[in-house]
Parts: C-alpha cells; structure tokens; sequence
C-alpha cells in the first residue's frame, strides 16, 4: 500500500509531500539509513527512531544470505523481526549482484553469481528477487534492476535499459503481497535520451512509485543531476521519486530542486566510523589532536546522545582507543544531523527558501577545504 499526497510547491521541482505506507507515514524529503542486515551498523533500531528517522533501507540479498528469508517470515516479518516502528523499504538485491557478478554474471534470467559468504552459486531472477522481498514484508520493494558500472558504452547500457524494463514487468507480475508497494528503477548511465527512454518505459508498465539507479557511482556531480533532470519527466507527476545512493546534504538539496523526494546512503554513517561528523557550524574531525582537551560537546545545539552527554575530548578518546562505543555515539550524532537536516529542507522548500540553504551548506565546504589546507 502506498499513497503519496504533495502538501507544498517550492522552486523550480521541489516539493514536500506526505508518503503513507503500511506502516508509518514519512515526510519528504526524506532520508534512508541503510540498514542492510536489518541494522544500521552499530546502531540499534530502537536508537535510530529516538534520532527522529522515519523510515530505513534493507537489502534483500545480505537478508537472504543471513539470516534467510523464511526466519524473518516466521518471526513476523522485517518489522517485527527487528522491532522498527516506521517504514521499511528493501533493495532488490540487484546492485550487490552486479558488484560480484560482473557483466558476465548477467543474462536475461537474472544474475548468476557466487555468494560472498559461503561460495555458492545463486541465481537471483526478478522473480526471486520479488519472492524474497515479499517474505521480508517491508512497506515498499524494488524491482531487480541491471545497475551498469561507469563508465560504459552507450551501446550496452542501451542493452541494459530493455532488460531492466522486462525484468520490471517480470516482477510486477510477481508481486503477490498487497500491503507492499513495489518500486520501478529507472536506468541509464550518463545518457540523456536513455535516461528518458528507460524512465517512460518503466512508467508505461505502472509502478507506486519510482527510484532513479546507477547514479553517484563515479561519475560527475554535472552529469548525476542532468541524468535525473532527463528522467523526471517522464515519470508521474504524483508518483514519489527515490534517489538512489545519493547522500552529502549538498547533493540532496540539487535532486529535490530537480525532483526528488527520498534518499539512502551509507555516508553519514560510514563517515562517522572514521570521525567525521556533521555539526550545523560545518563538517568536523573528532580525531584531530585538537580536541583531546576540548570539553564542548559536538554541537550545542545538537540532542543525541552524544551531544547530550558527552565531551569532543571523550570521544576523541574513544575513538583513538578503537571502543566500539565510538562507532555507536558518533553515528547517531550523523543520524540526527541527517534527520534535522531534512527537517530543515522540508522547511526551504516550503517556505521557498533553498537558495539560503544551499549557500549554508556551500560555507561550509569552503571552512572545510581552508582547514585542511592550513593542517598539511
């Protein structure tokens, strides 16, 4: 089940709506954290709805691989197997399949490929992909898609649209669970026209809802935004339109001017586990020698649990002996931000106010490239 209502029109495409699935209503823009073993990584569920995030991102195939999909079935589903209160979407698992298949682990079936945990060959076809995803009973799925690595002939990624748009009609014949939405993936590459072809060709067979793929993965900030511009046009106007993979605040607020309503990353995150926090004064390195005696918190204005209790010098400290609490505290501080954030952007684009966000955050890169050069 999927309805999307737009509550506000901001510059140029932008807008905020009210995305209602199964189990909880989402405001967008929104941001997904990734968790792909139906975890964040060193986070806890339960933490994660205390930061303000509404909704995650599983991956189908690290579930199908550990713990299986029937276990999670059995226990009730994705929500309750990990307690989630909020919305849950799954990835299909495609991407993961390219990235250890290759182009020659493709073929019209599906992915042949060998699993990164026990070595045996699977084949995940549309219609599996589907399957599985119908057992994990998240609130919206995706189709399997061929995500083409960059860069790659226009000639083969031509290839690569008609496929994914036959596995798409594959996999909405498959879908059998009513209270899940499924997603149509619109593909690629870099190419204008094939952008638009493969964005009409996936409206055409009819989805809930559609997710822009195969971009933020090496190719020009230049050419992922004019890939998305070439594609939402073609898509329906009162559709939701998820933004794959793409994550640093800046790169948000260019998608939703240009159409885009979700998001999922594994940066703020990722970023954390190496220092690297987001404060609404700019980007900070908790493991400069800086703050090993500096008693403020993160950010003043910031209240997650590292903010709330805890000092720049001991986290510092953590980090520098490796606690696993530092992974945690710091990531939830990057959770939060990334929840405010969106709170924030909601606000620009309703108030039609992007332009002064985006200058904020563009400052803040600037102090960021000016401290690194005064530190080398």
């Amino acid at each position: 089940m999927l309805e999307f209502a737009i509550t506000a029109e901001g510059p140029e495409k932008s807008r905020c709506g009210k995305l209602q699935l199964t189990h909880a209503t989402v405001s967008t823009p929104a941001f997904m954290p990734c968790a792909s073993v139906a975890v964040v990584k060193a986070c806890p569920p339960h933490l994660i709805a205390e930061q303000g995030i509404q909704v995650m991102i599983c991956n189908a195939y690290h579930l199908w691989q550990r713990p299986g999909t029937a276990p999670i079935a059995a226990a009730g589903g994705l929500h309750r197997f990990m307690s989630w209160p909020g919305a849950l979407m799954t990835d299909s698992g495609g991407f993961q399949a390219f990235s250890i298949a290759g182009n020659s682990g493709v073929s019209e079936d599906g992915f042949a490929f060998r699993s990164h945990l026990s070595g045996e060959m699977l084949h995940l076809s549309p219609e599996k992909s589907v399957e599985l995803q119908n057992e994990l009973g998240s609130d919206a799925a995706t189709v399997l898609d061929e995500c083409v690595a960059y860069p790659a002939e226009k000639e083969y990624v031509a290839e690569a649209i008609e496929r994914t748009a036959r596995w798409a009609l594959r996999c909405k014949e498959a879908h059998s669970n009513p209270q899940q939405a499924l997603l149509g993936i619109v593909q690629g590459g870099v190419y204008h026209d094939l952008r638009a072809r493969s964005a009409a060709a996936t409206a055409d067979i009819g989805f809930e809802g559609y997710a822009i793929g195969g971009l933020s993965v090496g190719e020009s900030k230049a050419e992922m935004l004019a890939a998305l511009h070439a594609a939402v046009p073609e898509l329906p106007a009162k559709a939701p339109r998820y933004m794959m993979g793409v994550g640093t605040p800046l790169d948000m607020v260019a998608c939703v001017r240009r159409g885009a309503d979700l998001f999922d990353c594994v940066l703020p995150t990722r970023n954390a586990r190496h220092g690297s926090l987001m404060t609404w004064q700019g980007p900070l390195k908790i493991t400069r020698r800086e703050f090993s005696t500096d008693e403020r918190a993160i950010d003043q204005n910031c209240t997650c649990p590292a903010c709330t209790n805890y000092s720049r010098a001991y986290l510092h400290h953590l980090h520098r002996s490796g606690e696993a609490a530092a992974w945690q505290l710091l990531s939830l501080h990057n959770v939060r931000f990334y929840a405010d954030f969106m709170a924030q952007l909601r606000e620009a684009v309703a108030r039609g106010r992007l332009e002064e966000l985006e200058a904020r955050l563009s400052a803040w890169t600037v102090r960021e490239t000016d401290h690194e050069n005064r530190q080398k």
